[in-house]
């Protein structure tokens, strides 16, 4: 299966989460995490990012004569590379963003659905605005983000630390206007 498929599903998408930052836990332990998956459609999926590298058995121990295998997340094989991304067709990209809507709202749920969640305390955000940006002012500012998320991207688990899931989306809204021409009474 090829990576674009295996990352396009939103249970796959919530075990990747999981395992993020360096965290390495069994299928029991991810069945767990996601008390609102039945725990055979996280071994079906947890088998077939294995299978597809992307995840690694980071230890195997006998427990109770089975088997207990300890995964952790290939970070090379856990995103979608530029060519890849660059060859989804429109059904693709549609797919890919239900599937990460799907994954988003199940971990604000799951979040919600815990003891002790504070959402203003905790300083969960959702906020949605326009921005006016040519393809270089963009391409400017999501350098800057990716800067700044990638000085923290390396941060160790610590007890005064939460794994926090980010998301950014942007897509235009409107199609672009038509290129100005002279303006009728006007000067050109």
């Amino acid at each position: 299966m090829e990576t674009v498929d295996l990352l396009l599903h939103p249970v796959r998408l919530r075990i990747v989460y999981a395992l993020s930052g360096g965290r390495v836990r069994t299928t029991a332990e991810l069945c767990e995490r996601l008390t609102d998956v039945p725990k055979t459609t996280v071994y079906r999926h947890v088998g077939l990012l294995a299978a597809g590298g992307v995840l690694e058995i980071a230890a195997e121990r006998r427990v109770r004569g089975a088997v207990e295998r300890h995964y952790r997340l290939r970070r090379d094989r856990a995103a979608i590379d530029p060519e890849a991304g660059a060859a989804m067709s429109l059904e693709d990209h549609r797919q890919g963003f239900a599937a990460a809507m799907a994954a988003l709202l199940a971990e604000f749920g799951a979040y919600l659905d815990r003891p002790g969640a504070e959402p203003y305390a905790d300083l969960v955000g959702y906020r949605q605005g326009i921005l006016w940006l040519s393809d270089e002012e963009l391409a400017e500012a999501a350098g800057q983000v990716q800067a700044v998320l990638a000085a923290r991207a390396g941060n160790p688990a610590t007890p005064e630390r939460r794994p926090r899931l980010l998301s950014l989306i942007q897509f235009p809204t409107e199609e672009p206007p038509p290129s100005a021409g002279p303006v009728a009474g006007g000067r050109s």
